[in-house]
């Protein structure tokens, strides 16, 4: 599905709610999302995908043990980085992981490829060349 945003949530703009809700009153969201092909209906809004998978997500519980100090840390990020609570630090400490070791296997699976054609005066010429072709 193709997304798009919208105008900013305000002023009655199009795609603006005109009621927006208690927690958004005076925000300027930049835009709430719909599919380009649709204009929301007065008074809705889309939410964006990932909003949507969160909602639909299947939680699990895992108990964790640490030492005084280190919960100690883990509650002061917490309070001092604006989570709700310790299992959403932790889900984005996991997610940053998750990031790091795909990024990783990215950059290992690039050094060992082949050499490729040097990225030269040339080279960027011919890609220039190519892009205004296709744009």
């Amino acid at each position: 599905m193709d997304i798009a945003p919208t105008a900013p949530v305000n002023g009655g703009r199009e795609g603006s709610l005109p009621h927006p809700l208690p927690f958004a009153q005076n925000a300027d969201w930049g835009g709430v999302f719909r599919r380009r092909d649709d204009r929301p209906e007065a008074g809705t809004a889309v939410l964006p995908i990932f909003a949507k998978i969160a909602i639909f997500t299947a939680m699990s519980t895992m108990n964790i043990s640490l030492p005084e100090t280190l919960r100690r840390f883990v509650d002061e990020q917490v309070a001092d980085r604006g989570y709700g609570t310790s299992s959403e630090y932790m889900r984005e400490l996991i997610r940053n992981d998750q990031d790091r070791q795909h990024l990783r296997g990215l950059l290992l699976a690039g050094a060992s490829s082949p050499p490729a054609a040097p990225a030269d005066h040339a080279w960027f010429a011919s890609l220039r060349q190519r892009a205004r072709k296709a744009g």
